[in-house]
């Protein structure tokens, strides 16, 4: 391998040297370890969003299902392994393997999101746009109303004792782990996406992409790459949701929603049907403006609260949230369908950079 080739990761090693020493330091304070982490939830979801309604231009609604999945399965997974709990009792294994078996678990919650990907898949063998879509957002809910029915993983309620499993962590070798974990779970998804995308299942999706019946002439077998396809990004987004429920220590079956999959959504769009770049970037600032708006409305939402004008439950903060969301969307639309990318990545638009991580496809 050249010397060329060894640019990025050497930059990507600086940038984890740096954000660790930050975050030990103090540098880095709590809330901006949180912005960070999410950051990498978000890109995770983009790009494997992507895979779908990007490169081989299906419509899928319902990604945030298959991020409940991996969130839950995971978050059952440490819990019953790792630490003393209400539903589990006593750990199977023990807090000082976590630091070790921890990447296991959001394996595990990876499998479980791909295997439920692929009983949508299979449906989508025979339908496309608005079919598939329905389909999705169908799965999507089947998971919500499943997982809000089990009353031993708390329901509606909620599910917590993430948090223990880290602190676990933290007292046996102190890190900031689950940023540690966040980007190496960023970096790895991004990788094999990208991998993913020029291998020849990558150019078999481009296919179904741009024509399917020309794909099956060209002998492509479109339903084995659908089913490829669907299972690598609904494993990446169970991969996101594992690492989602325990950067917050608890989980609750409101938080995948209909809206939670518009959300990601309007990344993929902002930042380019198709380019694997654009929804890394737009995952940036889709994050960056959301935390924005928090700061901006909260001093609306505390006035509001102090003069009874809104009930202290209310959060004036969600509901312009999904106001400007949802307007930026119909902007978008408007004024540049294609997004900030396209279809191009980075090298296409800077082209020396290709010399420094171009893939032989």
């Amino acid at each position: 391998m050249s010397m060329q080739r060894l640019t990025v990761p050497a930059l990507l090693a600086c940038l984890f040297g740096v954000l660790l020493w930050a975050a030990g330091t103090g540098a880095l304070n709590v809330y901006w370890q949180s912005v960070l982490m999410f950051m990498g939830v978000n890109i995770i979801l983009a790009t494997s969003l992507n895979i779908i309604n990007g490169n081989m231009g299906e419509f899928s609604c319902g990604h945030a299902g298959f991020m409940a999945v991996g969130a839950y399965v995971s978050s059952l997974l440490s819990v019953a392994l790792f630490t003393k709990s209400q539903v589990f009792g006593e750990p199977l294994i023990g807090p000082s393997a976590a630091v070790w078996l921890f990447p296991l678990v959001l394996i595990a919650g990876a499998l479980a999101a791909s295997l439920v990907g692929l009983l949508v898949a299979i449906p989508s063998f025979k339908t496309r746009g608005d079919y598939l879509a329905i389909i999705t957002i169908a799965a999507a809910y089947i998971v919500k109303s499943t997982i809000e029915n089990i009353g031993a993983i708390g329901g509606a309620r909620g599910f917590m004792g993430m948090s223990a499993v880290m602190s676990a962590m933290n007292e046996t070798i102190n890190l900031p782990w689950i940023m540690i974990w966040v980007f190496i779970g960023t970096v790895f998804s991004v990788w094999l996406i990208r991998r993913f995308i020029y291998s020849t299942f990558g150019k078999g999706v481009d296919a179904i992409c741009q024509d399917e019946i020309a794909a099956e002439i060209m002998s492509v077998n479109t339903d084995r790459v659908k089913l490829v396809a669907f299972m690598v990004s609904c494993g990446l987004a169970g991969l996101a949701g594992g690492l989602f429920a325990h950067i917050l220590g608890y989980v609750n079956p409101g938080t995948f929603t209909i809206l939670k999959s518009t959300e990601i959504m309007v990344m993929v769009y902002l930042g380019g049907m198709g380019s694997l770049s654009g929804s890394v970037l737009a995952a940036i600032l889709m994050t960056l403006l959301i935390e924005y708006l928090r700061d901006a409305f909260g001093f609306l939402n505390t006035f509001l609260h102090y003069i009874s004008v809104i009930p202290d439950s209310y959060e004036v903060t969600q509901v312009w949230k999904w106001v400007v969301i949802p307007l930026l969307l119909v902007l978008l639309m408007q004024f540049r369908p294609e997004g900030i990318m396209g279809r191009r990545e980075l090298a296409d638009v800077f082209p020396g950079l290709r010399k420094f991580y171009k893939f032989k496809g």
